[in-house]
C-alpha cells in the first residue's frame, strides 16, 4: 500500500446499542460502561444516529450489514442461509438453497428446551459430520450438505433439480414449543419438494443425534444434548457488485467472528481474515481482533471489523456481560488507536442494530455512530452512547447513507450535476 492513500477502519459492535434499564438507573449498558477510548473518538468525530434499514424497521444482521456497506437489503438480501454458507466456506452454486441452522435441545415430547443447546460446543463438529451427506428418501435427487458454523450454528445446503427457497422456517424462535413444520410458501412443485426434504432432514437428524455418543456423553456430564437442528432463513446466492467496482477500493478486508458477517463480506469480494481466539462469544480475544485489523490496514484501504459478544450477551439478557463486552471493545479500540496513522485513516464506530437486554432480540431503535478522520467537521459530542450522539452533526441517517459519506470524505464521490 502506497503512503498517503486514505483508509477506512469500520468497527461494528454487534447489537451494542440498547434501551435504558432500571437496574442501571435508567441508563443503557453503553452509557454505564467505562469507555474512555470510544468517548475520545467521539470527541474528535462527527456523530449521530443510524437507522440501519429505516426508521421503525427491525433489522436482521445480514440486511443490516448489507445496508451499512451500501448494498440495498431489499435488493440483495435473499435469505440468511446463503450468507452463512458462503462465510462457512461452502461452495454455493447457482440454484442451491441454503439455510441457517441452530443446534438445539428438545425433550422426549419434542418440545424445544433450548434453541442453542446451552451454548455448549462439545461434539458439535462430530454431530455435523454425522448429518452431512444424508440420503433423503422423499427426495433422492437432492444432495444434502451440512456443516457446523460459528458457535452453536450450522448451515444446511440442498442441491438438486427441483428445489426452491420458498419454504417456511422450522425454528419458531421460541422455547417451550415444538419445532414448526416446514411448509411451501407458494404453490410450486419445487417448494413442496423442498419443504418435504427439510422436514425429513430435521426428523432423521433428530433420530441420529439422539443416539449419538456425543449426546450420551453430554447428558452423562449433566449438559443439554444437541439433539435437534432448527432450520430457518432459506435463500439462494445473491448477485452482488464487487466492493472494488462499486467504490473504487481495490483492497478491502473483513475481520469478523461469525460466518454470517464473513459471508456478506465474501459476496462483496472482501478478503476474509480469520483470527485465532476470536470465538464470537463472551470469551473472545478482542485484542487479537484489534491487532488483526491493524495489520490488515497495512495492505487494505478498507477494513471491516465486527465483534459479536455484545449481541450474545444481549440475547441472553445479561447486562453485566454486555457491559464487560463493551469495555473489551473499548480496550480493543485503544490498542488500535495508538497504532494507526490518524492523518491517513478514517475510523467509524457503530452497531448493526439495537439488541435491548429487556427484549433479548433486535429492535428498530437507531444506533450511535461516530466518524473521525482528516478534515471531519468535529461537533460538540463528548461521549459515545445512544443519547449523547443524537446532538451530533450527522443527525439521523440511514445505513445506506454511510458509504456515500465515507466516499465523499475519501474524495471518491462523483459530482451530481454540473
Amino acid at each position: 500500500m502506497k503512503a498517503g492513500i486514505m483508509k477506512v477502519l469500520f468497527i461494528i459492535g454487534d447489537g451494542m446499542a440498547d434501551r435504558p434499564l432500571k437496574e442501571l438507573d435508567d441508563r443503557t449498558p453503553l452509557e454505564k460502561a467505562t469507555t474512555p477510548n470510544m468517548d475520545y473518538v467521539a470527541k474528535n468525530s462527527i456523530c449521530g444516529l443510524v437507522d440501519p434499514i429505516a426508521p421503525g424497521i427491525r433489522p436482521g444482521s445480514a440486511p443490516a450489514h448489507l445496508a451499512l456497506l451500501g448494498y440495498d437489503p431489499y435488493v440483495y438480501y435473499t435469505g440468511r442461509g446463503p450468507f452463512e454458507a458462503m462465510g462457512n466456506k461452502m461452495k454455493v452454486k447457482t440454484g442451491d438453497v441454503a439455510f441457517r441452522c441452530n443446534f438445539g435441545t428438545v425433550n422426549k415430547r419434542m418440545v424445544v428446551l433450548d434453541r442453542r443447546a446451552g451454548r455448549d460446543l462439545e461434539g458439535l463438529d462430530k454431530l455435523s459430520k454425522a448429518l452431512d451427506g444424508m440420503k433423503l428418501k422423499t427426495a433422492p435427487d437432492i444432495k444434502v450438505f451440512f456443516k457446523k458454523a460459528t458457535a452453536h450454528r450450522a448451515v444446511l445446503m440442498l442441491r438438486g433439480p427441483e428445489i426452491s427457497p420458498k419454504v417456511s422456517d422450522v425454528d419458531s424462535g421460541r422455547t417451550n414449543v415444538k419445532p414448526l413444520v416446514a411448509k411451501p410458501l407458494d404453490g410450486s412443485l419445487e417448494a413442496k419438494v423442498t419443504a418435504k426434504a427439510v422436514n425429513e432432514f430435521v426428523s432423521r437428524a433428530h433420530q441420529i443425534m439422539e443416539k449419538h455418543f456425543v449426546n450420551k456423553k453430554r447428558v452423562k456430564a449433566g449438559k443439554l444434548p444437541a439433539n435437534i437442528v432448527l432450520v430457518r432463513g432459506a435463500g439462494v446466492a445473491p448477485k452482488m457488485e464487487a466492493f472494488k467496482d462499486k467504490y473504487g477500493i481495490k483492497f478491502s478486508a473483513c475481520v469478523a467472528e461469525t460466518t454470517l458477517v464473513k459471508g456478506v463480506a465474501s459476496y462483496a469480494g472482501m478478503r476474509i481474515i480469520d483470527v485465532p481466539g476470536a470465538t464470537a462469544g463472551l470469551d473472545t480475544d478482542t485484542r487479537a481482533i484489534g491487532m488483526a485489523a491493524v495489520k490488515a490496514l497495512s495492505t487494505s484501504e478498507f477494513v471491516l471489523v465486527n465483534v459479536k459478544g455484545t449481541d450474545v450477551a444481549a440475547h441472553d439478557g445479561n447486562f453485566k456481560a454486555k457491559i464487560e463486552m463493551i469495555e473489551k471493545i473499548d480496550e480493543m479500540l485503544g490498542d488500535i488507536w495508538g497504532k494507526i496513522s490518524r492523518e491517513e485513516t478514517y475510523v467509524l464506530i457503530t452497531a448493526d442494530h439495537t439488541t435491548p437486554i429487556s427484549v433479548k432480540d433486535h429492535t428498530a431503535d437507531p444506533v450511535p455512530i461516530a466518524i473521525s478522520g482528516p478534515m471531519v467537521r468535529v461537533d460538540d459530542v463528548i461521549a459515545f452512547n445512544e443519547r449523547v450522539v443524537a446532538k451530533g452533526g450527522l443527525g439521523r441517517i440511514r445505513g445506506l447513507d454511510i458509504m456515500p459519506i465515507l466516499m465523499d470524505l475519501l474524495g471518491k464521490a462523483k459530482k451530481f450535476g454540473a
